[in-house]
């Protein structure tokens, strides 16, 4: 049988926090699992409950000011002091053990990790799912640019509000509205706390420089498609304690969009389970990743930054073009079939030869000489292939926000990815050097006023000088793991 039960737990400045208590109905102490999320506790109940079905206490928490938590919805600045109350409350239960793991995704994984490193009371382990680690991680991509469709979204359900507002249509107009900075005024009524912070916020979050304080062991999970997958890589290079970094064929959603095809006909829980009864044992030490190479669950052995970095001759075969914000160069959808944008002139364009069959894993880097007329301009780097048999899927892209000497060049390097692909024999590399990439970001004006207060948009004329690529290029199924066995593998 399955015990539910509703606390309140008093947090700072006399908040109460609301958690929903999900265990089996054993006198027994067990192991408890923590997640708290801004999207309603209620959501995660049916996991809640196959956590008790194998043994384990699940605590699920509303943050401040969502749901039934009293307070303000201030996002990021009040989880760290909330999950601490949350989490001595938790020590202090008859059902715990003294084993807690934290779990959380997106926001959820900042919750977790912030009361990790409030250090009040033993943590066992971590489970983050494509974390977004803060404001700067949210706001800006770490090259500078800003990110705009999924901000106003997001800003726009959540901002400020108890429960999520009716999703706002990111209409065409809505987002070419300037400045950025107004929108939420105009949408709502008022800016949404928070707002204000979010763009005020540098790239890097300061809980980078806390996680040094962390060796606890960590299941990470990402996506080749989630915009946070470079953050993700960070985390696992940067972490000190045991980890195991699982990178697959998804975006944000992770697996809800084709449940079991990469992790052959189980879904991530089963993965999160297996990794938690294998931490509850002692068997996890050491650090291991895998990647997907596609999205049928090709997997393989990996640590980010490994692999043969193969230097690779391009040709250019468009060097110049003009950057007009008024008709900016569109952002699609992860893989999408470029051969629609084929006939564009609003880029530079340069190529591979065809290739021998092999692997993309990892980062890829372009090291460009590029010359623009503004004092300031973004820089996006689209990456596709052209596939024998003529489709064009895009691979992955890099943007990054520079500051020129007018006409004069300047050296930048562009990072892609992590990138998961097979590439048959025949195949060719078709990059794309763009001005804009809207509207997932936000449209550089080329004055050197930032892109979220600026209202007055004039175009740049750029120019392509040369180019040099390094491929992360690994032998074709080298370190394979069959999709079937990846769950183990990754909890031995």
């Amino acid at each position: 049988m399955i015990h539910v039960e509703q606390h309140r737990v008093h947090g700072p400045d006399g908040v109460r926090l609301a958690v929903t208590v999900v265990r089996p109905v054993t006198p027994d102490r067990l192991p408890v699992l923590v997640n708290r999320t801004p999207y309603g506790r209620h959501e995660h109940l049916a996991e809640a409950r196959a956590w008790a079905r194998l043994g384990f206490a699940c605590v699920l928490g509303d943050v401040r000011g969502r749901f039934d938590s009293t307070g303000d919805f201030h996002p990021y600045r009040y989880e760290g002091v909330d999950g601490a109350a949350i989490l001595r409350w938790v020590h202090e239960q008859d059902f715990c053990d003294g084993r807690v793991i934290l779990a959380g995704a997106s926001y959820g994984a900042h919750c977790a990790i912030t009361t990790a490193l409030a250090d009040v009371a033993p943590v066992t382990g971590l489970i983050l799912s494509v974390p977004a680690l803060g404001y700067g991680a949210t706001a800006r991509e770490p090259g500078g640019a800003a990110r705009l469709a999924c901000r106003i979204g997001w800003w726009a359900e959540h901002g400020g509000a108890r429960r999520p507002r009716r999703p706002t249509p990111r209409t065409t107009d809505l987002l070419a509205r300037v400045p950025i900075r107004s929108t939420m005024e105009w949408l709502l009524g008022t800016n949404p706390p928070g707002w204000d912070d979010l763009w005020k916020a540098g790239t890097r979050d300061p809980l980078w420089s806390e996680l040094s304080r962390l060796d606890i062991p960590l299941l990470l999970v990402g996506g080749v498609h989630d915009p946070f997958a470079q953050q993700t890589l960070e985390l696992a290079k940067v972490w000190r304690g045991p980890v195991r970094l699982v990178l697959g064929p998804w975006g944000h959603g992770l697996d809800s969009e084709a449940p079991g095809r990469a992790l052959g006909g189980r879904r991530l829980g089963a993965l999160y389970a297996t990794w938690t009864e294998a931490l509850c044992v002692g068997r996890l030490t050491g650090r291991r990743s895998w990647i997907a190479v596609d999205g049928q669950g090709q997997w393989r052995r990996w640590w980010p930054g490994s692999g043969v970095e193969r230097n690779t001759r391009v040709t250019i075969e468009q060097d110049s073009f003009r950057a007009a914000p008024g008709d900016p160069f569109r952002s699609r959808r992860p893989r999408a079939d470029l051969r629609s944008d084929a006939a564009r002139q609003d880029r530079a364009l340069f190529r591979t030869p065809p290739l021998t069959s092999g692997e993309l894993r990892g980062a890829l880097a372009a090291r460009l000489r590029v010359i623009a007329d503004a004092v300031d301009a973004d820089w996006v780097l689209r990456v596709s292939a052209e596939l024998p048999g003529g489709a064009m899927p895009q691979l992955g892209h890099a943007i990054q926000r520079v500051q020129h000497v007018p006409e004069q060049p300047t050296d930048i390097t562009l990072t892609v990815g992590p990138l998961g692909t097979v590439l048959p024999t025949g195949s060719r590399l078709r990059f794309e050097l763009a001005g804009h990439h809207w509207p997932r970001h936000a449209r550089n004006p080329h004055t050197g006023v930032d892109p979220v207060d600026a209202v007055d948009l004039r175009p740049s004329r750029r120019r392509l000088l040369d180019a040099t690529v390094w491929l992360p290029w690994w032998e074709q199924g080298a370190d394979a793991v069959p999709a079937a066995a990846l769950i183990e593998e990754v909890t031995q």
